[in-house]
């Protein structure tokens, strides 16, 4: 619905504001007079300039008036709205405080929905009772602080207090507009990107309330207690390009196995470009994982499309050896779609090989360290038959069994079954990445940095609204992602007004 105002409805009157700038520098020049110090001076003088802010705000929307439009509006879909006879008050806060409004509404009688309301789209004003850059401000500290951190911050800064309430609810409603801003988002300028295309993903417990098994769509009540221990398994995904890196094994294992610092320092390794990083904690009827598997995945595959959309880059796809991951990627990443090369994370294998080490040798010996060395060094010139032999030579030589026969079990069926993924030595000749340590870090960045601290447990909807906001803030999307939910929530709100348009108005019925 467009509009077109009374543009008379006032101006404004200066005098008020002229007195009260006069005050600010009045308060300047007393404090040179009386010696007040910096503190003093910057801390009235920032309270003077809110309570200023405060004070031209309000005159600029005293210049909208009512918002009166008429006796009626043409709505959008051709109807005719009538102007009720009461105005109606809502209240809008934003950075410098807390305003009332009396707007002239439209409908089809008082207690019936409310139609339109002229002021509030010309205003472009936002659902809730806060403005977009107040939301911008409490949202992007909280991916940093825990909520009442945050309400303790603003308050100090801005002089009024928001519930820690308010801050859950509007991060959950501003992350529901995450997953239509990754589809909307254009992919990187092609130049811009590296050489490689990497997909990369790993699982990540996240701390929940004691509830956490409740049905989907029942949350459990702030107050249920905490059982310890009680996790739900998010999945994350990131994807970035990379320029080659060619080493040598020799290289890699001296980085691996350092002693001491380098003489000369390493060469240069390129940095990742455009990492994207997203999480999902989602679960059907059945408590399955699957739901979030078809977001990260999906993902995944729509940034491949995206961003290798010729087919001439090389898709490498990372991970460790959990098989529900490797099948999602057959799954999403299918050979129709890119020529992708499994590549199993290298730091994964040789948490393997320090527990097959410790099988035969004591923990922190130089014997286990020279053992997992010698078997790196195997398994970095692609010899990954070599490192079984020696593994199951050892467990026959020293005769294994019960819980240690079975551990060594499972180390060689982990390296068995993921020996087509460990072809290091034409993946270092390539120039692959071959360790997952832009997932790993995200795990760490986006989860336990912030949602793993004392005390901290979640629910369902709050945690998804936390992964899905923290991912854009790492992704390095913060300011893209703002502009686009304001632009996205005038649409939905408003959307026969053409935003920031003077020249746009809104037939009015006779």
């Amino acid at each position: 619905m467009m509009q077109s105002m009374n543009d008379a409805a006032c101006e404004i009157k200066p005098q008020a504001l002229l007195d009260e700038f006069a005050e600010i520098m009045e308060f300047v020049q007393t404090s040179f007079q009386q010696a007040r110090t910096a503190h003093e001076v910057e801390t009235g003088l920032w309270q003077r300039m809110l309570n200023l802010g405060h004070s031209i705000y309000a005159a600029w929307l005293e210049l909208f008036g009512e918002g009166d439009a008429g006796d009626r509006v043409i709505l959008e879909d051709g109807r005719a709205a009538r102007r009720l006879d009461d105005l109606h008050r809502r209240e809008i806060r934003n950075v410098f405080g807390l305003f009332e409004l009396l707007r002239a509404v439209y409908g089809t009688r008082e207690g019936q929905k409310i139609e339109a309301v002229p002021l509030d789209e010309r205003l472009g004003l936002p659902q809730g009772k806060n403005s977009y850059l107040l939301q911008d401000w409490e949202q992007g500290l909280l991916m940093e602080m825990p909520y009442a951190t945050v309400r303790t911050t603003l308050a100090r800064i801005l002089g009024f207090t928001e519930s820690v309430h308010t801050l859950e609810r509007n991060q959950r409603e501003m992350a529901t507009a995450v997953a239509d801003f990754w589809k909307d988002r254009p992919p990187p300028l092609a130049q811009q990107e590296g050489e490689i295309l990497v997909c990369t993903a790993d699982g990540k417990g996240v701390p929940m309330r004691g509830g956490a098994k409740a049905p989907a769509g029942v949350e459990p009540p702030s107050t249920s207690g905490v059982r310890s221990g009680t996790k739900k398994m998010a999945l994350l995904g990131a994807v970035y390009t990379v320029d080659r890196f060619i080493r040598t094994p020799e290289e890699v294992l001296d980085a691996l196995f350092q002693d001491t610092p380098a003489c000369e320092p390493p060469p240069s390794r390129p940095r990742p470009c455009f990492k994207y990083v997203r999480a999902s904690l989602q679960r059907d009827d059945m408590d399955s994982t699957e739901p979030q598997v078809r977001t990260i995945f999906g993902w995944m595959g729509e940034q491949v499309a995206q961003r290798n959309p010729e087919g001439k880059k090389q898709v490498i796809l990372l991970m460790d050896g959990q098989d529900s991951l490797w099948t999602a990627g057959w799954v999403y990443l299918p050979e129709a779609l890119a020529d992708v090369t499994e590549i199993l994370d290298l730091l994964h294998a040789l948490g393997y090989l320090w527990e097959g080490a410790h099988l035969f040798h004591p923990k922190g010996s130089d014997t286990a360290r020279a053992f997992v060395k010698e078997q790196a060094r195997r398994m970095l010139h692609g010899e990954i038959a070599a490192v079984l032999h020696s593994l199951r030579w050892l467990g026959t030589h020293h005769k294994l069994k019960g819980k240690r026969g079975e551990a060594l079990q499972r180390i060689c069926g982990y390296f068995h079954n993921n020996a087509h993924r460990m072809a290091y030595d034409v993946y270092l000749e390539h120039g692959f990445p071959i360790a997952s340590g832009v997932i790993e870090g995200a795990c760490r960045c986006v989860v336990k940095d912030r949602m793993e601290r004392s005390g901290m447990r979640w629910i369902m909807s709050g945690a998804r609204a936390m992964l899905d906001m923290r991912c854009v803030y790492l992704s390095d999307l913060w300011e893209e992602f703002t502009t686009f939910r304001i632009q996205r929530e005038s649409r939905r709100l408003y959307p026969g007004y053409a935003a920031n348009d003077a020249d746009f108005s809104q037939p009015i019925a006779a």
